[in-house]
């Protein structure tokens, strides 16, 4: 039986969350500059957009550019707005072809105006695709995201539209970027790190997390099948015993 046959499609997470981490560290293994890896990522992106749609995943969300990867050297932090514009550019006909829709959660107001001019027009483009949604995570932290949901929380209670003691864990969720969708049920996080790096912070309360010391260019279908049917082996419980689970 081959992997993708293991996975039980009445058990799939709505919600796909991925850390794609080791670029830099799989161009220096090939006497690369980091761009390379950055460019070599992008196989990686297409084949798991591809089996999460084919699966039925219904959101797919991909760390692709930190609020703190503007600290990296300058000539990469170019290179990659240059990469992340061609690459949207070239794959936006790919995901029409395939009914997948485009959305971007982050502080985008701070990517070059050359990047959210491609990013809007994809965006545009495939907003009544009704497949999976591929979400990208730009210029994006969990605490920008809590901040700024606090700060929307602010002006709410300011204009009179929300009262203070309505604020609630259950209402929290709607000021965040992520409003909407579901929480992510599994994170995936190559290269072997074992932390979230600021990352959906608020919705990864209760989500599974499955670590792979694969480099991220290197990451290809069978792994995510192999993510999945691990997934799958674990008992979910949200704060509840096994035995509650079984009534």
């Amino acid at each position: 039986m081959s992997l993708r046959e293991k996975i039980d499609q009445h058990n799939l997470p709505k919600h796909v969350a991925v850390i794609m981490d080791g670029n830099g560290r799989w161009a220096k293994k090939r006497g690369g500059l980091r761009i390379f890896g950055h460019q070599s990522a992008i196989t990686a992106v297409r084949e798991t957009v591809e089996a999460a749609a084919e699966l039925g995943v219904e959101y797919l969300t991909l760390y692709a550019f930190s609020t703190e990867n503007w600290n990296r050297p300058q000539y990469e932090v170019n290179a990659l707005m240059q990469l992340l514009v061609s690459t949207i550019g070239k794959e936006t006909a790919t995901l029409m072809k395939n009914n997948i829709r485009l959305h971007a959660i982050g502080n985008t107001e701070s990517l070059p105006a050359s990047c959210r001019k491609e990013l809007e027009e994809a965006i545009e483009a495939t907003q009544h695709n009704t497949r999976m949604t591929l979400v990208l995570a730009l210029s994006y932290s969990g605490r920008w995201d809590i901040a700024q949901a606090i700060n929307r929380i602010g002006k709410a209670i300011q204009n009179g539209t929300l009262l203070p003691e309505e604020v609630n864990e259950q209402n929290f969720g709607s000021f965040l970027a992520t409003t909407g969708m579901p929480d992510p049920e599994l994170l995936i996080r190559t290269s072997g790190e074992q932390r979230i790096s600021n990352f959906l912070l608020w919705q990864l309360a209760y989500t599974e997390l499955y670590i792979t010391d694969l480099l991220w260019p290197d990451f290809r279908k069978e792994n995510l099948y192999e993510a999945l049917v691990a997934y799958q082996g674990r008992e979910r419980r949200f704060g509840k015993t096994s035995e509650q689970l079984i009534k």
